[in-house]
């Protein structure tokens, strides 16, 4: 079933929950692009990978346009650095909404946006996840996968594999700024060879980690 909407961002209308955000930021950094996308990049919040001004995910920051510059690499991005054009490919947060600056969220912020996160989520329903950095890699392993339970969390090692979820395949991102030689080229390589094969079969096939 494929979602009817002609609204590139914020596609589901959500209406954050809480603003704190300062005078000049988006109140709320909403899910962005193609609600039928087959792949769905997931950040953490906007203070780390950016949209706090613009209000498009993965801009601004470095971490945010690292992860953005791989999306152009694999042409699910292009023009505008800003307000890319994204194909394909839908992007959000963990935690949409904009805190002061240097600020990050509380267990209880996490939570308070948990319903929205999932909702989005299950309504893109794509069929390949990619969160990015520990936070949302945590959150969507032990939400859409059995997997969590006997995955440590080491993103180094996480960083580009596939792992089987409950209906989705996940292949985590590790945090931009933590990148060394070698791991751009792994997550480039394992989007290209995904878009390469019938990636839509693949929520079926088995974790390649452990």
């Amino acid at each position: 079933m494929r979602n009817v909407t002609d609204r590139t961002s914020n596609p589901f209308g959500f209406r954050p929950p809480f603003d704190r955000s300062d005078p000049d930021d988006r109140t709320a950094v909403f899910g962005y692009s193609d609600a039928n996308a087959d792949f769905h990049v997931i950040g953490d919040y906007p203070g780390v990978h950016g949209g706090e001004s613009t209000g498009v995910p993965f801009t601004e920051t470095e971490s945010g346009l690292a992860i953005q510059q791989l999306l152009r690499d694999v042409e699910f991005a292009s023009g505008s650095w800003t307000h890319p054009t994204l194909e394909n490919c839908f992007a959000s947060y963990v935690h949409m909404c904009s805190l002061p600056d240097g600020e990050a969220p509380t267990v209880a912020d996490y939570a308070d946006l948990e319903r929205f996160f999932d909702a989005e989520l299950r309504a893109i329903n794509a069929h390949v996840l990619l969160p990015v950095g520990e936070h949302a890699t945590d959150r969507v392993l032990r939400e859409y996968t059995a997997q969590r339970h006997r995955l440590d969390l080491d993103m180094a090692r996480l960083h580009a594999t596939e792992i089987r979820g409950r209906g989705f395949l996940v292949v985590p991102i590790r945090e931009p700024a933590s990148w060394v030689d070698g791991d751009d080229e792994a997550i480039e390589s394992r989007l290209q060879s995904l878009l390469a094969s019938d990636y839509r079969q693949t929520k079926g096939v088995a974790t390649t980690v452990g």
